[in-house]
């Protein structure tokens, strides 16, 4: 007699087909352990008609699921949950933003396995053109679709790595004579690159929506009357760090101003992926001087190493040849990989299990932290809280006695000015359990400055 299933059947949210709110239901359960591994999936006939759904609805979601490698297909038995595999640490990391773990060990040997089948010795010696093979850049204008982009394949680099394909603008982009404006909370690796080149950074005010238009406009107009070039550099979605997004009207209106005074803009839109639906790219709104920079580690996995960087037509030129210099060539293996997601749409349906779990984080975060602390989310998965700086200079080393690894707030300025700080708290990283560990013991510190409490990270 077969075991029945310990789920209760239920689809996730309100929004996208039953398939999908299937699959993100069993993927967070699977994912926060209320379905074990080895545990029975219901049956398709008896799910279909409890959730008033097709069978054929629940063979897509199961097989959808299977792909990913979170369920195994037993003959004869029905379907099991095969589970996810995380690392033990003896720290709770909440300084690096990492999305949640939704892919699994199943997965990934089944991406490599088929690989093994698909790729012979001759390829794998071979040398590729530096962008990448054109029907992997055509799949990678398909996927950054949504966001309003036309993108030409031809006129798409892929890079190792979003990074990467930063460094590569900031190449071409800027030189002695360029002033780098930027909001004044910054990406730290951004800030980190126009550092080592030397340049001119300048951070600029920010407000809830991100960039001050007004901001902006003062700075070009001093750049010009100086006679220097100017480059704004930007992150419009899920600002790193303080997660806010703008709306269509101020992309308009920073798109503009920037065509104005004759400014490049390099758009970060990393998190594209992971905004709401209808966002659109600032690189949309003004595509002859916007350098759009984007990737698929925040949005899927780390692991996978591939950015993306679509360039103005008079860009290309130089865009390749620093491509060239310093990468021969993107990788084979990623690629190949994120050919098999993005065409057998497996990476869609990670970034939607990506977006479930991050905005599950993010309420227990709510949940969890002292009403009275300010905080800031967006669809992303790490929050920030606005603090005087002395406290959020502190907060850091507090925390480290509890076993919980906070990043020194003042890595995000790009500026000699300091703007108010905060503190950013990457929330994808640690299994559920912990991350819930982590915030009780940060509420304590949260709620009493002079307060270090028993650690529950170590274990």
């Amino acid at each position: 007699m077969l075991l029945a299933s310990p789920w209760q059947p239920r689809l996730a949210g309100s929004s996208g087909s039953a398939s999908e709110r299937l699959i993100e239901a069993l993927a967070r359960d699977i994912a926060d352990g209320s379905l074990p591994p080895g545990a029975r999936l219901p049956a398709h006939r008896p799910l279909a008609w409890q959730l008033d759904i097709g069978i054929g609805t629940v063979t897509k979601a199961y097989a959808q699921l299977e792909r990913r490698g979170l369920v195994r297909s037993v003959r004869g038995r029905g379907m099991f949950v095969a589970g996810l595999s995380q690392a033990a640490s003896r720290t709770i990391d909440l300084s690096i933003n990492v999305p949640p773990q939704q892919l699994s060990d199943r997965l990934l040997a089944a991406n490599l396995g088929d690989l093994a089948k698909r790729l012979d010795a001759d390829s794998f010696g071979a040398y590729a053109a530096p962008a990448g093979r054109l029907e992997h850049r055509a799949l990678l204008a398909r996927w950054l679709a949504p966001t309003g982009l036309a993108a030409a394949p031809e006129q798409l680099l892929i890079c190792n790595g979003a990074q990467h394909a930063l460094a590569i603008a900031f190449a071409i982009t800027c030189g002695s004579d360029t002033e780098l404006l930027t909001e004044a909370l910054s990406y730290p690796g951004a800030i980190a690159l126009a550092r080592r080149r030397g340049l001119r950074l300048t951070g600029l005010a920010i407000d809830d929506e991100g960039l001050v238009p007004q901001a902006l406009d003062r700075a070009l107009q001093q750049a010009v009357a100086a006679g220097r070039r100017a480059v704004l550099y930007i992150t419009p979605t899920l600002h790193n760090p303080t997660t806010a997004t703008m709306g269509e009207a101020r992309r308009r209106e920073i798109a503009n101003l920037c065509r104005a005074h004759d400014a490049v803009i390099v758009e970060d839109d990393i998190h594209a992926a992971l905004a709401a639906p209808g966002t659109i790219a600032i690189a949309a709104l003004a595509p002859e001087r916007t350098l759009h920079v984007s990737g698929l580690s925040k949005v899927l996995s780390p692991g996978l190493r591939i950015g993306s960087l679509l360039v103005p037509e008079p860009w290309l030129e130089p865009a390749l040849a620093e491509l060239a210099a310093t990468c021969t060539m993107a990788s084979l293996l990623s690629c190949l990989i994120m050919e098999r997601w993005l065409s057998e749409d497996t990476a869609a349906s990670v970034a939607r299990s990506i977006r479930e779990e991050a905005s599950r984080r993010v309420t227990m975060a709510r949940e969890l932290l002292p009403s009275g602390v300010a905080m800031s989310s967006g669809n992303g998965f790490h929050v920030w809280l606005p603090m005087a700086p002395e406290r959020a200079k502190a907060l850091p080393a507090r925390a480290a006695a509890s076993g919980i690894i906070l990043p020194d707030p003042e890595i995000f300025l790009a500026g000699a000015q300091e703007p108010p700080l905060g503190m950013r708290l990457s929330l994808g990283g640690p299994k559920l359990d912990r991350l819930q560990d982590a915030l009780v013991s940060l509420r304590t510190l949260l709620l009493d400055p002079g307060s270090t409490p028993q650690s529950r990270a170590m274990p």
